[in-house]
């Protein structure tokens, strides 16, 4: 379909065009110089000690889970208002998803006192998940972790650019994972980066990137290393140099595009506040820095949410939702966990939540086509 305004769009030019011909034309295109020089930048923008590039952020996800040490018979708590991606990742180890509760319904990250309600004698680490861009209360979480002795994950896959307390988001835990997906931020296409300050964990990470072997075919290609050891069962996630390059480009584009999508997310709260005011309208506290990945709004009660993206889709508006629940998966069903109970606000959030367009290329036109959209839906449902 021919959207008039689409839920996101990618800031491509031609400095991603001149960086990949760059590598094209230097006969080297898997992971080397590029893929390391992208790494210490964005190491630099985070204010990490550690950046590993990999393939995706499912991939820096399951790496931080191994890193950790995860095994069969742990237990890791997340939260379910997520991509199924968090989840996943736990399970890749044989650790068990045990799901929390989201904060409320104007902040929906996992809440700590949840967090701290699922704690039991197999609890080995707590992945947040920073929903839209916004912080998690990380000194909660952290309090909490340090008390029991648990290993913090951060899914920062939303939350490039963001920050709490002058600290960046992906930071805060033991290991911090990002997303370069075609709808984030900023974008490789397909891509991800771990981060850590922990000496042992980015070495860990390194050596399972990579097949488990203990030097890179850039290593000995560039006379560094004649041999190699494989020292661990890994895997292929490494990011390849056509990527790296685009991903240096486009970092250099994210604060300008963040700054536009907080302008974006001031306009739509003025007016919908104005124009319909039973629209929920999360995060409107303040808690540090958002890289206002996405905009979410909640319906109010008894609205039909199929009829009304039914209706904006008419308009030539494209909507999307975040997230079914994970525990509502066919896969992650367990009648030992009494979800509807621990997982009531989790529910009520999912039911009413619409995503709207907000990309850094929206114009204040496509803005006005959509807040006008929403007040005629909202109208007649």
């Amino acid at each position: 379909m021919n959207w008039r305004v689409p839920l996101a769009d990618v800031n491509l030019g031609l400095e991603e065009e001149n960086a990949v011909l760059s590598v094209l034309r230097s006969g080297w295109l898997t992971m080397g110089g590029v893929t390391q020089a992208f790494e210490q930048e964005f190491a630099a923008f985070v204010g990490s000690k550690h950046a590993i590039a990999v393939n995706n952020a499912t991939a820096a996800l399951h790496l931080a889970c191994m890193a950790i040490g995860l095994k069969t018979g742990d237990e890791v708590i997340v939260p379910s208002l997520t991509f199924v991606a968090s989840a996943n990742a736990i399970r890749y180890t044989g650790a068990k998803t045990i799901f929390a509760d989201i904060e409320s319904e104007d902040w929906l990250c996992i809440c700590p006192n949840a967090i701290e309600e699922q704690i039991t004698e197999r609890t080995k680490a707590i992945m947040v998940m920073h929903y839209a861009g916004f912080a998690c209360d990380m000194p909660a979480v952290l309090r909490i972790a340090k008390k029991h002795g648990l290993a913090v994950i951060e899914d920062a896959a939303h939350a490039v650019g963001s920050s709490l307390e002058g600290k960046a988001l992906g930071t805060w835990g033991d290991v911090g994972c990002y997303s370069f997906f075609g709808n984030k931020n900023m974008t490789t296409a397909e891509g991800g980066m771990l981060v850590t300050n922990d000496d042992q964990i980015a070495e860990k990470a390194k050596i399972l990137r990579s097949h488990g072997m203990t030097t890179l075919t850039w290593d000995r290609y560039k006379g560094h290393a004649s041999t190699y050891d494989v020292v661990d069962l890994g895997y292929n996630y490494r990011l390849d140099e056509i990527r790296s390059a685009i991903g240096r480009e486009q970092l250099k584009k994210l604060p300008v595009g963040n700054a536009r999508r907080e302008i974006l997310v001031r306009q739509y709260r003025n007016a919908f506040s104005e124009l319909v005011s039973t629209l929920g309208l999360p995060f409107a506290e303040k808690r540090g820095i958002s890289s206002q990945h996405i905009f979410p709004v909640l319906l109010p009660e008894g609205i039909d949410k199929d009829a009304f993206r039914d209706l904006l889709k008419q308009d030539g508006i494209q909507t999307s939702f975040h997230y079914p629940p994970v525990h509502t998966f066919e896969i992650y069903r367990d009648s030992s966990q009494n979800f509807a109970e621990k997982l009531w606000m989790t529910e009520n959030v999912a039911k009413r939540e619409v995503t709207l367009p907000l990309f850094p290329g929206m114009t204040d036109s496509q803005q006005l086509l959509v807040i006008e959209s929403v007040v005629r839906a909202l109208s007649s449902l």
